[in-house]
């Protein structure tokens, strides 16, 4: 049977560890006769994470071997949110309404939405996440600043990385358990086991942007 991506991904035994890599592309080019630089900031944004798990017993290590194989190396995708930035720090955590984007067309680095609360302070506060997208399209943005609606629930959020494929207009926006889409960073899939037969795993991964 052919495999369905994106895939999700395990949670039987959780995550040790995960860092998260925000890269930009930036061009700076610097004069060696007096220092001073033309800095040029090209489109590319992703996110990018070294994920260590917890050591396991074999039971525990197979299902994460065989979800790593499944990906067939930097082939597959599957979703992948921060651990511990499943829930916004603002009040969207208990009272998140019904946000989507508020016009069509909408690239670069901000986005309107509306059908939040009215006149909420701190909806959501800045390092929270948000999800466009779902499934093979999805992408994860990190806000950037404090977001307060206005009387109609509407409010304007400053985001990395930038939007580069604008949503439709009442395009869902997910404000818990945000995820975007990554891939394998290498076609090598590796684990360690020990004399104690305790497995130890560690893989990279890489925003998969089409």
């Amino acid at each position: 049977m052919a495999e369905t991506y994106p895939l999700a991904l395990p949670a039987h035994t959780g995550i040790a560890r995960v860092r998260l890599v925000a890269r930009d592309v930036v061009g700076v080019s610097t004069s060696p006769f007096n220092f001073k630089q033309q800095v040029y900031r090209h489109q590319g944004q992703r996110w990018e994470a070294d994920i260590t798990l917890p050591s396991m017993k074999r039971a525990d290590a197979e299902l994460w071997s065989a979800f790593l194989l499944r990906l067939r190396g930097a082939y597959g995708t599957f979703l992948l949110g921060d651990p511990n930035g499943g829930a916004p720090r603002g009040s969207a955590s208990t009272t998140p309404g019904t946000p989507v984007v508020a016009g069509a067309s909408q690239t670069g680095d901000e986005l309107d939405i509306d059908g939040c609360p009215t006149s909420a302070t701190g909806y959501l506060k800045a390092g929270d996440y948000i999800q466009l997208g779902s499934g093979s399209s999805a992408r994860l943005h990190k806000v950037l600043e404090d977001v307060n609606t206005d009387g109609t629930g509407a409010a304007t959020l400053n985001l990395w990385p930038k939007i580069t494929n604008a949503p439709s207009d009442n395009a869902t926006v997910t404000v818990s358990n945000a995820q975007g889409l990554f891939r394998l960073a290498s076609n090598e899939t590796m684990w360690d086991i020990d004399q104690a037969s305790i497995y130890g795993i560690t893989f990279g991964a890489v925003e998969a942007i089409s």
